[in-house]
């Protein structure tokens, strides 16, 4: 069986970006068609039908690359989708992308947005939304659309993957991937592949929206500062480490 590699996400925290680096590899082969996402241990059903067909459905087009790779971003939200990796794939890579939870919600309020998902405008989505979460079509998607804050509470959604990929799981975050040579070189050396290789394309950020976001109240960053206090200090905790998120940091931007 060949080694594989999964990227979970978070939504809009540059998980394009890193999809477009981990492609460009010689080592690495990730799944085609990349959209939509594979999302295959979303559910026990397509679980079930087994590595063999996995590997043909999504890897059909793989060479000699030793490491084949997956991103789907709903995987993060799914407590049991730890399991159905597992139990097809055995151990796997595990990277999660973060970002600073504000700027998030305000970049998953523009995609939704874009996609006819969203009408209110940035600043009632996310007041309705500090006062609870919005219901949606589960017919139309895998995950809420409107969880704009909630998605940001990445501590609630990693220790399942923890707890299965104790060795294994590599958490990143999106600007220093973005701005820091040594964070791609580091992945690549955890990941079992040539550390020096870089993509040509290093550098530019894929999938952004055509409108930048409107900047966010000064009054609701700090609300939703305040929000996230307490679960960017449990991951901070989780992490040993300290997240590169200024507290005073506020303003949203629309790319991935």
């Amino acid at each position: 069986m060949s080694r594989h590699l999964l990227v979970i996400g978070a939504q809009r925290c540059g998980t394009t970006y890193l999809h477009s680096l981990l492609d460009g590899h010689p080592d690495i082969a990730m799944a085609l068609p990349a959209l939509p996402e594979p999302k295959v241990f979303l559910s026990d059903a397509q679980a079930a039908k087994g590595y063999g067909w996995y590997r043909e459905t999504y890897f059909g087009h793989a060479t000699s690359q030793t490491l084949l790779g997956e991103k789907s971003t709903s995987y993060i939200e799914d407590p049991k989708a730890p399991a159905r990796v597992r139990r097809v794939l055995g151990v796997t890579e595990i990277v999660v992308l973060l970002r600073d939870p504000v700027q998030r919600a305000v970049s998953n309020w523009r995609f939704s947005t874009d996609n006819g998902l969203e009408e209110r405008t940035l600043e009632t989505a996310l007041r309705e939304n500090l006062a609870g979460t919005k219901a949606w079509d589960r017919r139309s998607s895998s995950v809420s659309p409107y969880h704009y804050l909630e998605r940001g509470r990445y501590v609630d959604y990693l220790p399942p993957w923890f707890a299965t990929f104790p060795s294994s799981t590599h958490v990143l975050f999106s600007q220093p991937l973005m701005n820091d040579d040594a964070v791609l070189r580091r992945l690549f050396d955890s990941l079992g592949v040539d550390p020096g290789f870089r993509p040509s394309h290093q550098g530019r950020v894929v999938n952004q929206s055509r409108e930048p976001a409107p900047e966010l109240s000064a009054e609701l960053a700090g609300l939703l500062r305040r929000y996230f206090t307490e679960s960017d200090r449990a991951l901070s905790q989780l992490l040993g480490r300290d997240l590169p998120w200024a507290a005073s940091a506020g303003q949203g931007v629309a790319d991935e």
